[in-house]
């Protein structure tokens, strides 16, 4: 007998720590599938998705060896709510798609049900949330902490990584969807504390449905 893996949808804005929460329930023991990933593998060249990207937004946003240069099409679309509109049309149903077959392929037998946390943005836009999750979960952070990591982590100015930041809806928006919200305002110990005890939690739910 097998049955469908138990789904965690893990999300939150841009650099508020949705990584680190993912690395850290791989380590507890779940699949960890990382959305953003899988945007890459099908946004690469000569993809369905590919040759619709270049179709909207044109060959300028293409590198010499004609993978799409993410940068410019970031600088592009963060800038233009509609242009970012066009762009998730175009790979969200290509990714959803992905990981629902992810998902059909891990069966498992009912006395060691699995766990799988998908790491998606745009977990709740996309309609992964509705579609595949049995939990949500949201990582939360304050706006100058996200601007200063997405700064690092890019090498982008104050200016660029303010404008990533603020082209995401709020984050109020998520946590009214979120059945956990992980707080990470303080120190990376302080919410690896939070992660663990509502992996406990949620392991007990499963354990006794």
């Amino acid at each position: 007998m097998s049955r469908r893996p138990y789904v965690i949808g893990l999300t939150g804005n841009i650099a508020t720590g949705k990584s680190t929460v993912g690395k850290a329930l791989s380590e507890l023991g779940a699949e960890h599938v990382d959305a953003d990933k899988l945007a890459h593998r099908v946004m690469a060249p000569n993809t369905p998705a590919w040759e619709k990207i270049v179709a909207t937004f044109g060959a300028k946003i293409l590198k010499s060896d004609g993978e799409i240069d993410r940068r410019k099409l970031g600088d592009i679309v963060f800038a233009d709510a509609d242009a970012l509109a066009r762009l998730e049309a175009i790979v969200h149903p290509q990714v959803v798609a992905h990981i629902e077959q992810l998902i059909a392929t891990r069966a498992v037998s009912a006395e060691a049900k699995s766990v799988i946390v998908i790491e998606a943005i745009k977990l709740i836009e996309s309609g992964i949330a509705d579609q595949l999750c049995d939990t949500v979960w949201v990582v939360v952070a304050p706006r100058e902490a996200q601007i200063q990591r997405l700064g690092e982590l890019r090498r982008l100015s104050y200016a660029d990584a303010a404008l990533r930041v603020d082209a995401q809806p709020p984050q109020e928006d998520k946590m009214a969807r979120a059945d956990v919200v992980i707080d990470n305002s303080g120190n990376v110990d302080e919410m690896m504390v939070q992660v663990r005890q509502e992996w406990n939690k949620m392991a007990d739910k499963i354990a006794n449905p």
